[in-house]
């Protein structure tokens, strides 16, 4: 961790009725939505959004996604995502994340996800060389596991 780590709120998200399924709660693939919208909103809080990063030539494609489900998200309920990024070195990337109850911090979920970096033609690189604003974001912002 450095000196320059930007505190980064979490990603408030309300569940929509039509993320529900017929038990009346949110069904379990919206939660790989929902980390890909946080990861958005970290980006954008961090002053790096993920469009200026597409222009500027790097993707973060999804190496692999997993999420273990505690507690049920329903309809209209708003939950609070906390992104870590526990791995990062400028070539991969892992990210976990908690989805807790706005009203009362009960865990809903947690996930991970692994990424790794490449240009617009899909070729693998390292950030930190050739892309020290990428590489920055992440870095700065890593946790020791």
């Amino acid at each position: 961790m450095t000196e320059n780590k930007k505190v980064i709120p979490p990603y408030e998200r309300t569940a929509h009725y039509y993320e529900t399924d017929r038990m009346g709660i949110i069904h379990h693939s919206n939660y790989i939505r929902w980390f890909e919208e946080t990861r958005i909103h970290y980006l954008e809080q961090a002053g790096y959004p993920y469009s200026k990063m597409e222009k500027d030539g790097v993707m973060i494609p999804v190496l692999s996604a997993e999420c273990t489900y505690k507690n049920a998200v329903r309809f209209d309920e708003t939950v609070l995502i906390y992104l870590k990024i526990t791995q990062f070195n400028g070539f991969k990337m892992t990210i976990e994340y908690i989805v807790k109850g706005k009203e009362n911090g009960d865990i809903k979920a947690i996930g991970k996800t692994r990424h790794f970096f490449v240009d617009s033609e899909f070729k693998p690189i390292r950030v930190k060389d050739k892309y020290p604003e990428v590489y920055n974001v992440f870095n700065d912002n890593k946790e020791e596991e």
